[in-house]
């Protein structure tokens, strides 16, 4: 369904272990807002929801509710370290459109 690249897993087990809660993994999710009218969430997450797909990459599991799944299919999530920023870029191949920001789709 979506696709961690290594900088990717390497973020999100460093935020695992950091973490102040013990958490197995990540959510992704997809909601109404931003400038182009649908944005990405995420966080850490301990447990699965019903409706969830859940996958595993490299230890690292990424928990998707069934209303983001078909925003999501096909994406691939990086992690970017720049000299005035730092994140999670999501290559969304349903997104028509984006934002400058790289927080909303459309």
């Amino acid at each position: 369904m979506i696709t961690l690249t290594e900088n990717a897993v390497a973020a999100v087990k460093a935020a695992l272990s950091r973490a102040d809660e013990p958490a197995e993994g990540f959510r992704i999710m997809v909601e109404a807002g931003g400038c182009a009218g649908l944005k990405y969430l995420m966080g850490l997450e301990s447990v699965s929801r019903e409706g969830d797909a859940v996958m595993e990459t490299d230890g690292v599991k990424v928990f998707l509710d069934a209303s983001s799944q078909p925003h999501l299919a096909g994406t691939t999530v990086d992690f970017v370290t720049g000299l005035e920023s730092s994140g999670f870029v999501f290559d969304n191949p349903n997104a028509r459109d984006k934002c400058a920001c790289g927080k909303s789709f459309g």
